[in-house]
């Protein structure tokens, strides 16, 4: 099974846990998977197409899916997929936040 790496936003999700195993054959698979597994995740991962948002980085390993098969990449019992949120915001006018 895959192992999926839980950012700290939506570990709530997952009990706390930083890190799942998940078994699919493709990203979009294994995503359906983890919200089976844990209610409530896929909405704040997938739009009301069924497309990752836009703000929402997966990566296969090193590689960010987007780059590759998108959700039709493959996964492999080995491989590592982090889930990443887009960070926002920063320092505010004269470098203080």
């Amino acid at each position: 099974m895959a192992t999926v790496y839980i950012p700290t936003p939506l570990r709530r999700f997952t009990g706390g846990q930083s890190k799942v195993t998940v078994e699919a054959a493709t990203v979009g698979e294994l995503l359906q998977a983890l919200d089976r597994q844990y209610p409530g995740l896929a909405p704040r991962l997938m739009n009301g197409d069924g497309q990752l948002k836009r703000f929402i980085n997966v990566f296969l390993n090193d590689d960010e899916i987007r780059t590759l098969q998108g959700l039709e990449t493959p996964v492999s019992p080995q491989d590592r997929i982090s889930i990443v949120p887009a960070m926002a915001g920063g320092a505010g006018k004269g470098g203080q936040a």
